[in-house]
């Protein structure tokens, strides 16, 4: 790799890290066409491509790159980040097992792994990945913020406690850390700390959807009528699935009444404290 090759290289990456993803995608396409037949460059366009959120045109660039090079660590990298963010389920435990094949040692795999099995609910499974995970990274506030998390879904508060002090003393100022830290507190009952949690996460990225949604239903959640409303639920959520099922069925049977009046208290309940967290937000206008 010559020095010339190595710098452009290191002034794409330099762009991605300010955020100035169409510049970095111009300089890659630069290079390209200095080196046609590199596998590297075409994994890095399809990893801009997929930082960009362009999950198509990220996939067509990795088949590229894995056509000159089909062990290119980083195409597989990007291929396996694609199907997750698609949530191409069938894909992604296909491409999984070879990826980890090529690159053992890639600790996001095991971190990805665990969150496509919490999806389904299957906590211990996610928990067991999530610890091959910490085992690579045992100081990464992300792991660790999940694993508070999956310990609070877990019914395990004290652990869940520990963890997320452990996660904040490492980085407190992780964006992606900071969203699990506020699910856990949330899980846990603690909607103040949520709140605060889901603060500093808006503050480092005001513009990501994600992170504004999750912030103004923490808001929601932290009015006192929500929250009156919610308790049932914190019971329902050390309940086991045939156990929720089967509360709800002679609860309806018994009680028909006084369910149908939950469920409109509920739902008047929502949109009441949504209103009230949006016009604390934006006020009297449309957001």
């Amino acid at each position: 790799m010559n020095s010339a090759y190595r710098s452009s290289f290191q002034n794409i990456y330099q762009l991605i890290s300010w955020h100035r993803y169409k510049e970095a995608l111009k300089e890659a396409e630069q290079l390209l066409r200095e080196e046609p037949e590199d596998p590297d460059v075409f994994a890095l366009i399809a990893q801009i491509y997929f930082i960009m959120d362009e999950y198509g045109q990220a996939l067509h660039w990795v088949i590229e790159s894995m056509k000159r090079e089909p062990d290119n660590r980083l195409a597989w990298y990007v291929r396996v980040g694609v199907y997750y963010e698609t949530n191409n389920e069938t894909a992604f435990y296909e491409a999984l097992p070879e990826a980890l094949r090529i690159d053992p040692y890639e600790e996001q795999y095991y971190f990805l792994h665990a969150n496509m099995l919490n999806r389904k609910g299957k906590f211990n499974q996610a928990k067991e990945q999530l610890r091959h995970a910490l085992e690579l990274a045992p100081e990464s506030p992300t792991f660790l913020a999940m694993m508070s998390y999956l310990e609070a879904l877990l019914g395990d508060r004290v652990e869940s406690n520990r963890l997320d002090r452990l996660a904040v003393r490492y980085d407190a100022e992780v964006p992606q850390a900071l969203l699990y830290l506020a699910w856990a507190a949330g899980v846990r009952g603690d909607y103040k700390l949520k709140e605060t949690y889901m603060r500093s996460a808006i503050r480092l990225r005001p513009d990501e959807k994600q992170y504004r949604d999750e912030y103004l239903e923490t808001l929601q959640q932290g009015q006192l009528l929500f929250r009156i409303v919610l308790w049932p639920v914190k019971f329902l959520r050390r309940m086991k699935p045939w156990q929720i099922f089967l509360s709800w069925l002679i609860a309806w049977i018994l009680f028909k009444p006084l369910v149908v009046l939950f469920i409109i208290v509920y739902i008047f309940t929502h949109w009441i404290t949504k209103a009230i967290v949006h016009v604390r937000v934006f006020g009297w206008r449309r957001s």
